[in-house]
């Protein structure tokens, strides 16, 4: 009898635990949502390990509304006044514990700093670098037009046959970080004339296997860093359960830029001085061996990890962006808008291109071709997904209190779909961005490809450079289309733990162009 009574307050206990107080007791179960993700945050990760949780979530705001409980502790919104609240200047959210997987070396950077206070004292050693004026002008812009030249030269190398764009991209966008954050002696790539070792550095991150491995990595963290540190015989046993077989995601990019940050450090105090990176150089003027470098000094790691931090950052989100560019173009069906771009570029003075290759100035300020690059971050953004954040006090949201704690976000891929203010969303669509004077300002506002407020992407104007660059030289020289047998096929990529591509389109697959 006591037994049946102890196990009677046991089942009472787990019902009002996990039943009753998530769903009726709970501050946030007074938000919307479906009971299952309420009950759980494992009904997430399901979709994580599928690799549709952006979708999904954007699914249950067009069910629920503005805001959504998607977690016994986590909100998602999509809203301005959500974006504002939680991302806007001046906003006491911080990052959670989500971006810690980006830390490297075991050293935190500007991408996963918790707190307000640490990432605006390490942001503040390179932001100047990442200015739009020496992006335009300067030893920046000389290495941005160097990079479009050799891929206009690799272009050139493979004659008239179909060009597979997405691993050549990957190549522009590789040396272009490398050279930016390291100067070409101490860490600049040379993947775009051919190098075999600096192309095989990408294998990893190219691989799709890594989005299963990051789920792992978020979600069960110990059981993923116990499956990677086996060795021997355990290392043998455990290798079928790895969701990505080793060498994991980013590991030969984070050895090159190890090697790199230790090269530099070797170097002279004269040699490190004449290199033309800005960002590494930014960096050691705080190391600690520097005289006044002061409380907040940064040791050879700290740097390494900065480095490494933009460096991964640097690779992905252009490539993938100028390959939906390119690809979008070169449907039959957007061949007006490719020509509206190319009598654009055509129509500017001969002195704005040099053996092919632009003054960034000059095309900076290109109608039609800014119009283009917006509409593909707009429809195709390169990191679509929430950017969690939480508060250590109570707030409201949208009318709703949410508790002290609680993990909120907003996303690209749902506010860039808000069918109110972006007519027909999933349209590709340069035209728009030339409406009524009231629709572009409100576009304008929804529009979110590179986060806002203190934690806005620092590499914007270096990403929007390359991508200006690299777009005016191929469509001033060429018109692109679909390689035959891949018209009804979209390309994909892999951000985070998810796969994002074309949903107008049936079929998935990688594109030649």
């Amino acid at each position: 009898m006591l037994a049946l009574l102890v196990f009677a307050a046991l089942l009472a206990g787990t019902i009002f635990r996990c039943i009753i107080k998530p769903l009726y007791i709970d501050r946030e179960s007074k938000i919307p949502g479906p009971i299952s993700f309420a009950l759980t945050k494992w009904r997430l990760a399901f979709e994580d390990w599928r690799g549709t949780r952006t979708r999904k979530i954007n699914s249950l705001h067009q069910q629920y509304g503005l805001v959504v409980r998607i977690g016994p502790t986590e909100v998602h919104c999509n809203s301005l006044s959500a974006l504002r609240t939680i991302y806007g200047a001046g906003s006491c959210f911080e990052r959670t514990t989500f971006y810690r997987m980006f830390d490297a070396y075991g050293k935190q950077n500007l991408f996963t700093f918790h707190s307000v206070k640490d990432h605006s004292q390490r942001k503040k050693l390179v932001v100047n670098a990442y200015s739009k004026s020496l992006m335009l002008r300067g030893p920046a812009a000389s290495m941005i037009q160097l990079r479009v030249s050799e891929y206009m030269a690799l272009i050139e190398s493979r004659g008239s046959q179909p060009h597979e764009i997405f691993s050549s991209l990957h190549y522009f966008s590789l040396d272009t970080i490398t050279h930016f954050l390291y100067g070409a002696k101490y860490g600049g790539t040379s993947a775009l004339t051919g190098h075999a070792a600096h192309r095989e550095l990408l294998n990893d991150i190219v691989d799709p296997a890594r989005r299963r491995l990051s789920s792992l990595v978020v979600h069960l963290a110990p059981v993923s860093r116990w499956l990677y540190s086996r060795t021997g015989l355990m290392e043998r046993l455990v290798s079928p359960l790895l969701p990505m077989q080793k060498p994991a995601t980013y590991t030969g990019i984070r050895n090159h830029a190890l090697q790199a940050s230790q090269r530099f450090q070797a170097a002279g105090d004269g040699d490190r001085a004449s290199t033309e990176s800005p960002i590494i150089n930014q960096l050691w003027k705080s190391h600690e061996s520097i005289k006044g470098s002061g409380a907040g000094a940064l040791d050879a790691l700290d740097i390494a990890s900065e480095c490494a931090d933009h460096l991964l950052a640097g690779i992905d989100t252009t490539s993938d962006t100028l390959m939906f560019l390119i690809w979008a173009f070169s449907r039959p069906q957007h061949s007006q808008s490719q020509q509206r771009l190319i009598e654009e570029l055509r129509a500017l003075p001969e002195d704005v291109f040099q053996d092919g290759v632009p003054r960034l100035e000059a095309v900076d300020a290109l109608p039609y071709l800014n119009a283009v690059i917006r509409e593909t971050l707009r429809t195709y953004a390169p990191l679509p997904a929430t950017e969690p954040r939480s508060l250590s006090a109570d707030c409201v949201i949208e009318g709703y209190t949410i508790p002290a704690g609680t993990v909120v976000g907003v996303s690209p891929y749902s506010l860039h779909r808000n069918a109110e203010v972006f007519k027909s969303p999933l349209t590709f669509d340069p035209e728009r961005w030339f409406g009524p004077a009231e629709q572009v300002a409100a576009m304008n506002r929804w529009f979110w490809a590179f986060s806002s407020g203190g934690r806005m992407c620092i590499g914007l104007h270096l990403a929007m450079a390359e991508m200006t660059a690299l777009v005016a030289a191929i469509y001033r020289k060429y018109e692109t289309s679909i390689a035959p047998g891949f018209e009804d096929k979209s390309p994909a990529i892999t951000s985070r733990f998810e796969l994002f591509y074309d949903e107008t389109v049936s079929q998935i697959e990688n594109i030649g162009v």
